[in-house]
């Protein structure tokens, strides 16, 4: 799936706050957004990446996004093992699974904006944008933007987990599910 976004896909656009996290999303295929700032809804079909002055001669741009492949939530600890010590290494964070990076033809500059965290665009305005400030979604175009936010977010998002194999446990019958679960003493019949 190394192709650019299809007009209608929902891209979130992200923060590479430092080189680190770009070779993470690079080399390793993930990124990782704190659950107590996560946006409301990540389950989008691309991640576009906004790069802080940390990048010198490549900041306050977009130059590459990925496609999201699915996400999990876990802890800094989980995923950044070589900090065990952070602060906030027990606090709970979304990995979000990324297939390869893909380099735009032309970068998007920032021009005003310069501070970034999350915001929502759409497959045919990235295609078209030149600055940040073209990725916006005007106001006659929100609620189908916002329809499909909410068709995204209604998904199922079960974590390593085939669609068809979910509900299985639904077909176990009560008094074993019951004794699966430790409640064999709580009169449940």
């Amino acid at each position: 799936m190394n192709r650019f976004p299809d007009e209608s896909e929902l891209i979130l656009v992200t923060l590479l706050n430092n080189v680190t996290d770009y070779e993470i999303a690079r080399l390793l295929g993930w990124y990782r957004i704190p659950l107590r700032s996560a946006p409301k809804i990540i389950n989008v079909d691309y991640l576009a990446f906004y790069q802080s002055k940390a990048f010198d001669t490549q900041k306050w741009q977009i130059r590459y996004l990925a496609p999201v492949k699915g996400h999990e939530l876990t802890t800094r600890r989980e995923i950044l093992i070589d900090e065990p010590n952070h602060p906030r290494a027990n606090q709970e964070y979304y990995k979000i699974q990324l297939g390869p990076l893909i380099e735009l033809p032309k970068p998007i500059m920032a021009d005003k904006w310069k501070r970034i965290t999350f915001f929502y665009t759409t497959g045919e305005l990235l295609s078209k944008a030149e600055t940040i400030n073209d990725l916006i979604i005007n106001a006659e175009d929100r609620p189908l933007v916002w329809n499909a936010l909410r068709e995204k977010a209604s998904i199922d998002q079960t974590y390593g987990q085939n669609q068809e194999d979910q509900y299985l446990w639904l077909d176990i019958d009560p008094k074993v599910l019951s004794k699966l679960l430790g409640l064999e003493d709580t009169g449940y019949e």
